[in-house]
């Protein structure tokens, strides 16, 4: 600041305003002088001093133009740079007057603005302090000499305060004004190369440059700034005014002030500086009322792009002045980070709030509603993931056009908050779903696993900037739609178990309701599984066209009905003519298990074929399912009515056999019987202990 001083910084005692004492006539130039002789003093002078200051170079007078002669404000303006030029180019600090003024005399002129003929008076009086200390003894000191120190400390004090002034308001000062910095110029210059000398201040330049901050700094407090009751936009608006603000002032630096000061003072330069750090601080200060995401982001837009844009520091009416390294607004990094912190942190609150809207709206529109689900492009869909993809897309692109790194950011942020949203949907939909009706509940269940797939493969884009996040947000995916699909899929278990399991046995020969009633739910599910899309519904159907094969198999493994009086050929035949029609519905689902086909009437042959055949029909069934175990094939003999003797024991020795061959032959991934529990058989050969036929005849 223009008020710091290496000298005594006390204020001036009562005695230095007093005439002086007798027999001390040297230090006779005090403020006790009287008004009328300051006046008279002062009209004396008053041929000397120019129009705002004081020089020694006499302009040329002049004639007087004609009313219809009016200069215009260009012209007017022209006329003063001119002149502004010739002083700072010929300026020469006048003869120092051997006799200053008084104290008051020179204080009034600093208050006139007469900087030129102050300046000179208090470099007097300051020569004349030095000549009188020089003179005296250290130990000698008078008082009039100490109140001469603090007078003249007081008055550079006032002149340092007059110029910073000056200097603060020099862009909002009318042209004609603009003559007074020359003069503040030649002063500061003056300062310096008397910088050693006895009660020289400091920090002339430094202090020059703090008036030219506090000048900016006013600019930007006075541009309009709306509450955000009054304007939703008032952040973006005051910025938009902030920038056209800069843009004006610097352009009046670059055309009226610049002209004023030698260039070593690097005017322009200057003042770009001192916007950047008024700017800094003035986002600060605003940063503390933002509290919403478009305000956030229109922080960092100006930050980033407008303010080094065309727009603001970029403008053509500033160049070639400013150099494009000077256009970008020098911030510390912290500060920058700070917004993009708050930035993503009320993203993501904005993000959960809409994710939570998401699940308020399918229950106010779907389950409340028991509307049907939407069929787009030939399969069950809802909003979800295209709501929530479209959003956090929008948010990825805005920050992106910020820069890359609020790009990362803001995808974490995202991918965060995403991830909970699985399990919070599950709850409500589990909630709100049981009132729902069987169909319709299983028709929802299908929409939201195409929508949660889809929602997964949309954020499949993020893995190169967040590869961890998004690991963690897929597996949240993939546990929701494998609970959807197996609710689904038990549902279906739980539908059809009860006429699965009435199936082989005595009733099973002449009642059907119960094998129609399964066949009626498996295209049911058949139905609904063709809105699934089509890489979540191959496993699916698989998933189902395993079980019913598996339970329907399982029927023959409980030794609930052994065929007698050749019952069992009739049994064959039903149980081809139900494979069959089982067979069907898994092919029009497209099931990929085509390897389970043969088991059934595999099966029903050897339970169709006489005694002696048995063993020929073993051989494709150990090759097809090389996990048949003994307990299996003696389950399916007992159906068939071979409970005991010879011949169940040579059929089960031939299985031995075979699997002994084949071990090391049959596909071990088909594995169908290494699921099914059979029913375990305590009967053996008469008179035979059955660890002998254990022996011959191994389980496996």
């Amino acid at each position: 600041m223009f008020l710091s001083s290496g000298l005594s910084r006390g204020s001036p005692s009562q005695s230095s305003f007093q005439s002086p004492k007798a027999g001390k006539a040297s230090l006779a130039r005090t403020m006790s002088d009287s008004a009328v002789e300051i006046t008279g003093s002062l009209v004396k002078r008053g041929s000397s001093i120019r129009r705002l200051g004081l020089g020694t170079k006499q302009k040329k007078q002049e004639p007087l133009r004609p009313v219809t002669e009016a200069m215009t404000p260009s012209e007017e303006q022209t006329e003063v740079v001119d002149t502004v030029l010739e002083l700072r180019d010929t300026y020469t600090l006048p003869e120092i007057p051997t006799t200053p003024l008084s104290v008051m005399e020179i204080n009034k002129l600093m208050e006139m603005e007469a900087l030129e003929e102050a300046y000179v008076n208090l470099l007097s009086l300051r020569l004349e302090f030095q000549k009188e200390h020089q003179a005296l003894d250290q130990e000698d000191y008078p008082i009039e000499l100490v109140n001469k120190e603090k007078d003249l400390s007081l008055l550079y004090s006032t002149l340092r305060n007059k110029m910073f002034v000056i200097v603060r308001n020099s862009n909002a000062l009318p042209s004609c004004n603009k003559e007074l910095l020359a003069y503040v110029a030649h002063i500061i210059l003056e300062e310096e190369k008397r910088q050693g000398e006895p009660g020289a201040m400091q920090g002339w330049r430094e202090a020059w440059r703090d008036a030219i901050l506090n000048g900016v700094q006013d600019t930007l407090k006075k541009v309009h700034l709306d509450s955000r009751e009054q304007n939703a936009a008032w952040l973006a608006v005051h910025l938009g005014l902030l920038g056209k603000v800069v843009v004006e002032d610097l352009e009046r630096v670059k055309t009226e002030l610049q002209s004023s000061y030698p260039e070593d003072f690097n005017v322009f330069e200057t003042y770009v500086s001192c916007y950047h750090e008024a700017v800094g601080e003035h986002l600060k200060r605003l940063l503390e009322k933002v509290t919403e995401l478009k305000d956030y982001y229109a922080l960092l837009e100006f930050i980033i792009h407008r303010y080094p844009s065309e727009k603001v520091m970029g403008s053509s009416s500033l160049q070639p002045e400013l150099k494009e390294d000077q256009r970008v607004l020098t911030l510390d990094n912290d500060f920058l980070n700070q917004i993009k912190d708050k930035y993503c942190s009320r993203l993501q609150a904005d993000m959960k709030t809409s994710l939570n809207r998401i699940i308020e709206l399918e229950n106010e529109e779907m389950w409340k509603e028991k509307r049907k689900p939407v069929i787009d492009e030939g399969i069950y869909s809802s909003h979800i993931d295209m709501d929530i993809w479209t959003n956090i897309k929008g948010h990825v692109q805005g920050s992106r056009r910020i820069d890359v790194n609020l790009e990362q950011k803001v995808v974490r942020s995202c991918l965060e908050e995403l991830k909970t949203f699985p399990k919070r949907f599950e709850s409500a939909f589990v909630e709100w779903s049981s009132p729902l009706s069987n169909s319709l509940w299983a028709e929802y269940h299908i929409s939201y696993i195409n929508s949660f797939s889809a929602l997964k493969e949309h954020m499949e884009g993020y893995r190169d900037t967040c590869p961890i996040q998004l690991g963690l947000v897929q597996n949240e995916i993939d546990g929701l739609t494998i609970r959807l699909s197996q609710a689904v899929m038990e549902d279906f278990k739980t539908d059809v178990k009860p006429f699965l399991r009435r199936q082989m046995t005595g009733k099973w020969f002449s009642f059907d309701e119960d094998f129609s009633q399964l066949i009626s739910r498996t295209k049911t599910l058949s139905d609904q599984s063709k809105y699934m899309t089509p890489k979540l519904k191959q496993a699916f159907v698989n998933k189902a066209h395993f079980f019913v094969v598996k339970e329907y198999v399982s029927q023959l493994m409980k030794n609930n009905y052994s065929c007698k009086n050749r019952k069992n050929e009739t049994a064959a035949t039903k149980i081809t003519n139900q494979w069959e029609e089982l067979k069907e519905i898994f092919q029009d689902m497209n099931s990929t298990l085509d390897w389970l086909h043969p088991v059934g009437n595999q099966l029903s042959m050897i339970i169709g074929c006489k005694k002696s055949d048995v063993k020929q029909h073993l051989q494709p069934l150990v090759n097809n399912y090389p996990d048949i175990r003994k307990g299996h094939l003696s389950a399916v003999l007992y159906f068939r009515g071979i409970i005991r003797g010879r011949e169940k024991h040579i059929i089960l020795q031939r299985l031995a056999e075979l699997k002994q061959r084949t071990e090391n032959t049959g596909n071990r991934e088909q594995a169908l019987f290494s699921e099914i529990q059979a029913a375990v058989n305590t009967d053996c050969l008469t008179g035979t202990p059955f660890s002998c036929l254990s022996f011959i005849v191994p389980d496996s």
